[in-house]
């Protein structure tokens, strides 16, 4: 059964104009696929954001034990800490970046977000550091 009835009269909503095209680096580092949702895109920055922020206290905490710790460790696990913290802030910054651009191909594309590598590094790096400052304070 067919309705007969006209189109409705009324303003025609506007069509969406196309998208401007992206520059050449975005073009290398996101290839292909089509542009996902803003919001996932700025959710994606902001967890991006919150990886540097991480790698920044890494970087501070670091340098703040070899500046002021000379007193509650030895020179040798000083520096040990201070180097393993310094290493993983900078690793950390990295790998935040890898992952964006993961992350953002995977959306482009409609595939499985990768897997966050950097998080068992995280996990081992901080088990280490921990382990390193309870052998230090038990010693002591």
């Amino acid at each position: 059964m067919s309705s007969n009835q006209p189109p409705p009269s009324g303003p025609v909503p506007p069509s969406t104009p196309p998208l401007p095209p992206r520059g050449r680096l975005a073009e290398r580092l996101l290839p292909g696929g089509t542009e996902p949702d803003p919001r996932f895109t700025l959710a994606n920055e902001r967890t991006f954001l919150a990886w540097i922020r991480t790698s920044l206290a890494l970087l501070a905490g670091g340098i703040a034990i070899e500046a002021f710790t000379s007193d509650l460790f030895s020179e040798p696990v000083r520096k040990m800490l201070a180097v393993l913290l310094l290493l993983l802030g900078m690793l950390l910054s990295a790998g935040a970046a890898v992952r964006w651009v993961r992350v953002e191909r995977s959306m482009r594309n409609k595939t499985p977000l990768p897997l966050p590598l950097v998080v068992p590094l995280m996990a081992a790096a901080g088990a280490l550091a921990a382990a390193v400052v309870v052998v230090s304070v038990l010693v002591r």
